[in-house]
């Protein structure tokens, strides 16, 4: 980061002297004030509860402006990623800061395939949950227990090791995702095929049975292999925060991964594709598409407590650039599966009809956003609603990695330790049993 020239000053109305601050310039986006020292100058702390104005690191992997709809990884734009490049690419590019050339990505790419089994013991670990449990809790007790089966790269601090670590995390995360979906069906692990591609060889993972051949199509494998991209990083969202501050601990790299997929699993975040597909459901189910117009009219109420899953974001104030390749992927999808006249994907197509086309929710810009369309395509696809999140976890778990690594690499880095406002009670003394 560079020095900005000017500073900022802080002034006090009870007569404290002013404090200068220094400010620094990002490549892209606003400046930063640097308030280290705030404390110490002043006893006083800020306040911003979600971090909506505070920059809790400096980081060169991905860029959002929210107000262009933009979205960057290392640089290049998400519409250029998802429709020149495959999501190992794209894995590479985050990792290690630019795309392969020809001999990287043949070495990454075989690298990825040939360590996607994980260790046998896997699978009776697994057997200790209930079938009906929710994915994401497999998942997260999975991601965590990879620490006690993989000994050789738990050292944080050993960047070898958190190499080693980030490969097998990539590899093998499609296996646990489609363990788990299996385990909760009651039908046979499906071991990864290593000729297969990544996307390709989650789907046989998913829906191959020993009773038949399972042939991959091609335009699913496409189709996941894009929401894999789209999904792969964020900047430093919720899960990605969560990577960060466990990391800065000095815990493993699987533990720290684990973390970010428990947070992943809120219906804020991550969860947000599976509450999208479950308001469709209730849509149809009160009525199917008749009922569309009327629950649109219900979510324009702020007393109905009716709420519009799937539309708009935190961050983008203008078209989540995501939701139109997301988009251009849904039509492709239904149309390949012959889903177009689908009640629930007919449904979901008025819904986004009446959201772009209604005053009410373009002034408030609230456009369809990228879970909208994902959460379609994966219903689609046979994945269950309660898998989305999973799928998600699996995308994003470069990201994290990504992330991470940055953070231990950073001379500035320290322990996260956020601040707080306390309103509780003052010092007070034990009173006697008796006279409570």
């Amino acid at each position: 980061m560079k020095l900005a020239d000017n500073k900022a000053t802080l002034s006090f109305s009870n007569g404290s002297p002013s404090v200068e601050m220094p400010m620094y310039h990002g490549t892209i986006g606003p400046d930063v004030i640097d308030i280290r020292k705030l404390y110490g100058q002043t006893g006083l702390f800020t306040y911003d509860p979600g971090f909506l104005s505070t920059a809790a690191c400096q980081s060169a992997i991905t860029y959002i402006d929210g107000d262009k709809g933009e979205l960057l990884y290392r640089g290049y734009p998400i519409e250029q990623l998802a429709t020149q490049c495959d999501y190992l690419d794209t894995c590479y590019l985050l990792l290690n800061g630019e795309l392969p050339n020809t001999a990287q990505r043949g070495d990454f790419h075989k690298m990825v395939l040939k360590h996607t089994m994980v260790n046998e013991q896997m699978q009776f670990f697994l057997r200790g949950f209930r079938r009906d449990a929710h994915p994401m809790a497999v998942l997260t007790g999975l991601v965590g227990a990879m620490s006690a089966f993989y000994h050789d790269s738990t050292d944080i601090n050993n960047p070898q090791h958190r190499e080693i670590a980030a490969i097998r995390l990539i590899s093998k995360m499609p296996t646990l995702v489609a363990m788990a979906y299996k385990y909760g069906k009651g039908e046979p692990y499906v071991y990864p095929r290593n000729d297969l591609s990544y996307a390709g060889n989650f789907l046989r993972m998913m829906f191959a049975t020993p009773c038949e051949e399972y042939v991959v199509n091609p335009v699913l494998e496409r189709a996941l292999d894009r929401i894999f991209i789209l999904h792969a990083d964020h900047e430093q969202n919720a899960s990605t925060s969560t990577v960060r501050l466990c990391g800065s601990s000095g815990t493993n790299p699987f533990a720290a991964i684990a973390a970010g997929v428990a947070c992943l699993w809120g219906p804020a975040h991550g969860g947000a594709n599976e509450a999208c597909l479950n308001m469709l459901e209730e849509i149809q189910a009160s009525g199917g598409i008749s009922k569309v117009a009327e629950f649109m009219e219900k979510v324009k109420d702020k007393n109905s407590g009716v709420k519009l899953m799937g539309f708009g974001h935190r961050v983008y104030k203008n078209y989540d650039p995501r939701a139109t390749l997301m988009q251009e992927t849904c039509n492709e999808v239904l149309a390949e599966l012959g889903l177009e006249n689908d009640p629930l994907f007919k449904l979901a197509k008025e819904v986004e009809r009446i959201a772009l086309e209604d005053d009410y929710f373009v002034s408030r810009k609230l456009y369809p956003n990228v879970d909208f369309y994902s959460g379609i395509v994966q219903r689609a696809m046979g994945i269950p609603v309660n898998l989305f999140t999973g799928i998600f976890a699996l995308a994003r778990t470069v990201g994290w990695i990504a992330q991470l690594n940055e953070m231990i690499s950073d001379p500035e880095y320290k322990i996260g330790r956020p601040r707080q406002l306390f309103v509780g009670a003052t010092a007070r003394d034990v009173q006697p049993l008796e006279k409570r």
